[in-house]
């Protein structure tokens, strides 16, 4: 079932889980997210994972993991630093960083974690990209037990209305 986003008013939330990977997809979920929060003073979870090395870099000759790991983990910390930066003092926030790949980190979030809604970003590959690549916003669709909220960034002159898809199991 799809709702529009203006039907959210209707609908109180507790706590509202928010992917953030620093994309302008994800900036505008988050900004969503505090809106929610703020009208049904909820409390925010931002979650992030550490990006996977490709497989491709295990064929490189001489490179050095341990810094591309510490690289890859320095950028999920910033990127979290930066989304709390923006909830305001008046919004409950906390943080999750995952060393997980990013799906599991957030099955196991919205499993353990006592959310109501899941807010993420759109990156908006298209059917046949994120068929080969794998999309996690159509994964996550997919299998939470919880609404979750898909916002895509205005990348044109046209903004497209974010989307409830409430998952019923």
């Amino acid at each position: 079932m799809l709702v529009k986003h203006t039907d959210l008013r209707s609908v109180v939330f507790h706590s509202i889980l928010v992917a953030v990977d620093g994309s302008p997809d994800a900036e505008q979920a988050l900004t969503e997210a505090i809106d929610l929060a703020e009208g049904d003073r909820a409390r925010l979870t931002l979650i992030t994972a550490v990006s996977q090395l490709p497989p491709t870099a295990y064929l490189a000759a001489g490179a050095d993991f341990g810094k591309l790991f510490e690289d890859a983990h320095a950028e999920a910390e910033a990127i979290l630093r930066r989304a709390r930066e923006r909830v305001p003092d008046d919004v409950a926030v906390r943080w999750v960083l995952s060393e997980q790949p990013i799906r599991a980190a957030l099955a196991q979030q919205i499993a353990d974690g006592g959310h109501d809604l899941v807010v993420m970003g759109s990156r908006g590959r298209g059917a046949v990209r994120a068929a080969l690549l794998g999309s996690v916003s159509h994964y996550v669709l997919h299998h939470s037990p919880i609404p979750v909220l898909i916002v895509h960034a205005d990348h044109s002159r046209d903004a497209r209305l974010p989307e409830l898809a409430a998952v019923a199991e």
